[in-house]
């Protein structure tokens, strides 16, 4: 759920891999977003993307680059849906709504592992993988930085009042957008997550003052 990607990972240079290498990067994803950093085992890894443990070092170089640059993935693909809601054009009310439906539809597809995989890593990481714990914070950054621009703009845009605090009200929705993440990876039904959403959306102020 994040505007952009942060700089990824140097890739080892040599010859083409003799694999599709997108296609081995979305398995390794999935499997990422489903059993987190420290659940997935090397040989997890290899026999999902199905591909020698030699082609996996040429290509990816290893497990910790890999999950770095799947995070990166995650966020410029699956997370597509976050920086097209807050472009929806309209009030904030109606982009913001859009986000909050847009999250409740992405965290409980019945194709992909359940939550947000940026929100669950956040969980999972232990704090000896200080690089890794950094990602997930640089990514939530980059999430609440978005938000707080869409904030700024409704009060240029007279239809957010400005009184309003966009630093507490970004850090806010980017909580509201992690806790939903993590409630569709517990079992919180679609419906449930919209109705964490439309919650969220009545501490938005309305009209200038």
């Amino acid at each position: 759920m994040t505007p952009k990607k942060s700089e990824g990972p140097c890739r080892p240079r040599g010859r083409p891999p003799a694999f599709d290498r997108a296609t081995a990067l979305s398995k390794a994803v999935k499997l990422f977003w489903d059993r987190g950093y420290e659940g997935t085992s090397f040989d997890d890894l290899i026999t999902a993307m199905g591909i020698s443990a030699s082609s996996f070092y040429n290509s990816f170089a290893s497990k910790e680059a890999l999950y770095v640059e799947a995070i990166e993935a995650y966020a410029e693909k699956q997370g597509a849906w976050f920086v097209e809601a807050l472009s929806t054009r309209g009030t904030s009310f109606q982009a913001f709504a859009a986000m909050f439906d847009a999250a409740a539809t992405a965290f409980t597809r019945e194709d992909a592992p359940a939550g947000c995989m940026i929100a669950v890593a956040a969980t999972q990481c232990s704090p000896a993988q200080l690089r890794l714990r950094d990602l997930m914070i640089n990514q939530r950054h980059l999430a609440e930085q978005a938000i707080h621009a869409r904030l700024e703009q409704g009060v240029e845009e007279g239809d957010l009042p400005h009184s309003i605090d966009p630093d507490a009200m970004a850090a806010c929705y980017g909580a509201v957008l992690g806790g939903m993440g993590i409630q569709a990876r517990d079992g919180a039904s679609r419906e449930k997550l919209r109705l964490v959403g439309r919650m969220a959306l009545n501490m938005l102020p309305n009209g200038a003052t």
